[in-house]
């Protein structure tokens, strides 16, 4: 590893306030060549809703945009943090159902970037990272070769972050699912991708996700992971409880 690497690296794990942390981040970020470095961490609220902690230095009229026209609800980046830990490129490809979306991030200089999540099983939190920039589309090789350092970087800003949110309260009530959404977190559990549940529940892999997406708001959480887990404590996922 480079030394300068190592060093910023090491002050980033000693720094305990995000707001120092996000600026280190920032700096290693334009470093290994990215102008925009993005984070951001929700966690569901009593109404459902989810109260996301961001920091940013994209532009100003993109975060303003962003925020004005929820955009979240449609981003899919988003869409696949909160399914996966796998890092994402950003591409046309990627954002083919909302090619709008694409066409706003390339007139603010933000076409070229990526994007990997850090999902908190315990307490629902999902957190992403990102890193974009104006100029040369990033390679998947470029991306594994700062996997483990944006990985390191995701995990300390999600735990200084996760020590301020307010801690999840009780759930009065074990939310009710439906028969059909226990069947497909039950197939998540197993491993099975939404294809695979489709054919294996006939259904269409659109309605697969809609059910996920159900039992996600149902269950109060982030992701389908955590989906999995919350029904497994909830006793939804016992072979008494499947239909």
């Amino acid at each position: 590893m480079e030394r300068w690497k190592e060093l910023q690296l090491i002050q980033l794990s000693s720094t305990t306030e995000i707001e120092s942390a996000y600026r280190i981040s920032l700096s290693f970020a334009k470093n290994i060549g990215f102008k925009f470095f993005a984070f951001s961490t929700s966690c569901p609220t009593k109404n459902e809703n989810f109260h996301t902690v961001r920091f940013n230095n994209y532009p100003k009229d993109w975060n303003a945009e962003y925020e004005q026209k929820k955009f979240c609800a449609i981003d899919p980046v988003v869409a696949h943090c909160n399914q996966s830990m796998l890092p994402v490129l950003w591409s046309a490809e990627l954002f083919s159902n909302a090619p709008w979306l694409w066409d706003a991030l390339e007139h603010q200089g933000l076409q070229h970037g990526w994007s990997q999540a850090v999902h908190d099983e315990e307490s629902g939190l999902c957190s992403i990272l990102s890193l974009a920039r104006t100029h040369c589309p990033v390679s998947a090789w470029e991306l594994y070769e700062n996997l483990g350092f944006s990985v390191f970087i995701g995990r300390h800003l999600h735990k200084l972050i996760a020590q301020t949110m307010p801690m999840a309260s009780a759930q009065p009530s074990t939310p009710h699912l439906t028969p059909r959404e226990i069947d497909v977190l039950k197939l998540a559990a197993d491993g099975k991708t939404a294809y695979e549940s489709a054919r294996i529940l006939n259904l269409s892999a659109r309605t697969i996700n809609f059910h996920v997406q159900e039992a996600i708001r149902k269950l109060g959480v982030n992701n389908k992971i955590s989906a999995v887990i919350a029904a497994v404590k909830a006793g939804y996922l016992n072979s008494n409880a499947l239909r």
